[in-house]
């Protein structure tokens, strides 16, 4: 599966050091993968969360959220948004 943007994944590991290496295992992993659909996605990465429409991922031992739209059918994976723990409760607390 391709991962669109890594530049979001590596600007955020700018602000966050500890955040650059569990963010790119985490990108090999996905883009080392296809995944058919949701239900082979979560096998393989079982702290991930369909939150509306998009797909959130905990990394780096539940510190750090990825939030993505994922197309299966073209195998791409968008990042809208990465969160610190707090950040991404911040985030989910506004109406």
């Amino acid at each position: 599966m391709r991962v669109i943007s890594n530049k979001v994944l590596v600007d955020f590991a700018k602000a966050h050091r500890a955040a650059g290496t569990p963010l790119q295992a985490w990108r090999k992993l996905v883009e080392s993968n296809a995944f058919a659909n949701f239900a082979q996605l979560k096998a393989m990465m079982p702290a991930t969360d369909r939150v509306g429409d998009f797909h959130v991922f905990d990394v780096g031992g539940n510190k750090y959220r990825v939030i993505a739209a994922i197309h299966f059918n073209r195998q791409m994976l968008f990042i809208r948004h990465v969160f610190t723990h707090a950040q991404y409760d911040q985030w989910r607390a506004k109406p």
